[in-house]
């Protein structure tokens, strides 16, 4: 069992950065690959990130956002910079045995997290 806790979204400016992160509890956290994900109202839940002995980042954040994780800490991050008023989501982490892109392949979620971006 894995248990996810966001933190860090808020309100930013457009141009601006915030720093998410996910905190772990649980067993075999160095052994998951963790993801980031994003939703807005009415949408599916879009990829946006993950790691593990990889990194992948989805196309429209490619260059902006940064995933890490510390393993030491059981935590998990995104760095996001030069934020535009389309990256406004709640954000989640999850956590699969796979590396993945698809929502369905993950099993632990965390609550999410509101991250609003101003025009």
């Amino acid at each position: 069992q894995v248990q996810l806790v966001e933190s860090g979204g808020g309100l930013v400016q457009a141009g601006g950065s915030l720093k998410l992160s996910c905190a772990a509890s649980g067993r075999a956290f160095s052994n998951r690959a963790m993801a980031w994900f994003r939703q807005t109202p009415g949408k599916e839940r879009e990829f946006v990130c993950s790691i593990w002995w990889s990194v992948t980042y989805a196309d429209s954040v490619k260059g902006r956002f940064t995933i890490s994780r510390d393993n030491a800490k059981n935590t998990v991050y995104l760095q996001m910079n030069s934020l535009k008023p389309e990256d406004t989501a709640v954000y989640y982490c999850a956590a699969s045995r796979l590396i993945s892109t698809r929502s369905s392949d993950y099993d632990y979620w965390g609550q999410g997290t509101q991250v609003t971006v101003s025009s």
